[in-house]
């Protein structure tokens, strides 16, 4: 159930902040359509940090709603405080989401100790599979492989979308983690090599614009066919690039709004992307004939 191109979903929103469910309802239709291989809602790049409790459950029970069981629904439930991660799992269990996607703690530094203790304490809290989410450069700790293989024994516990970002990590964590534990790329630019070395997918950015070249170049990695999916990556490859160009989501947000998708807002304190880096954007989506 959770392999191949995941995408970690925007969340629409009007220019007056509110989230746009209309939007949503379209990019999900969008997602099922060009083949993506599930949903993952309200996580960093859903703009989790600035959504209230009640509206982080609405977007995820409208994703529930639409989607009618035709893809699988992640749901990101993580935080810097374990009893609010806990609530947020649980909240998310009652709507009745396949598994949830927790964060490392951020701002508040734990040890690697404090880690294990953080996640078994979610994963002991809820029935729901659990996918861990390593991301030093949002988080500014990195939770190593060999505590990430010490959770891997936890039952519920079930993979965990590695964004540390280099091939030497995801061979660690293929190496000492429980057989069965699923190993997702958090990073585009390089998720096709952690497939190739044995991954299972990944949860993507880049898949937001672009689903079915995503979706298609997972499912060719995943299979072992070496040049075919590198080919398609070398052509996504400046598009990886460009989508961080500013803070994510701003270009994803505004490259989807090009494609007459959703509006291009996001809430304080980011901001609509900046006027100067459009035609950079622009250029590479047109060559990729998104817009």
């Amino acid at each position: 159930m959770f392999q191949g191109s995941m995408v970690a979903l925007v969340t629409p929103m009007l220019e007056n902040g509110d989230v746009d469910y209309d939007g949503l309802t379209r990019l999900i239709e969008f997602h099922v359509a060009e083949g993506t291989d599930a949903i993952v809602a309200v996580g960093t790049t859903g703009e989790c940090a600035t959504l209230s409790p009640s509206e982080h459950m609405a977007v995820v029970k409208h994703c529930k709603d639409v989607l009618g069981g035709r893809l699988p629904l992640i749901a990101g439930t993580g935080g810097n405080s374990t009893a609010e991660a806990i609530e947020l799992t649980q909240m998310a269990a009652e709507i009745g989401v396949d598994a949830c996607l927790s964060v490392v703690p951020y701002y508040n530094k734990p040890t690697q100790k404090g880690l294990i203790a953080h996640f078994k304490a979610i994963a002991n809290s809820t029935q729901l599979p659990v996918i861990l989410y390593n991301v030093p450069g949002r988080t500014v700790v990195d939770m190593t492989a060999e505590t990430t293989a010490e959770l891997s024994r936890i039952d519920n516990i079930i993979g965990i979308k590695e964004a540390e970002g280099s091939l030497e990590r995801t061979l660690k964590l293929l190496s000492l983690c429980e057989e069965g534990f699923v190993v997702l790329s958090g990073e585009d630019s390089t998720c096709c090599e952690t497939m190739l070395a044995g991954g299972k997918g990944v949860i993507s950015v880049t898949s937001n614009v672009a689903p079915k070249l995503m979706a298609e170049m997972c499912k060719l990695a995943i299979a072992g066919q070496v040049e075919d999916a590198k080919a398609i990556d070398a052509k996504l490859a400046a598009l990886h690039s460009i989508l961080f160009i500013e803070s994510n989501p701003q270009a994803p947000k505004w490259l989807l709004s090009e494609m007459n998708l959703i509006q291009p807002w996001l809430r304080l304190p980011l901001l609509a992307l900046s006027d100067e880096v459009k035609p950079d954007v622009r250029a590479v989506a047109k060559a990729l004939e998104l817009i």
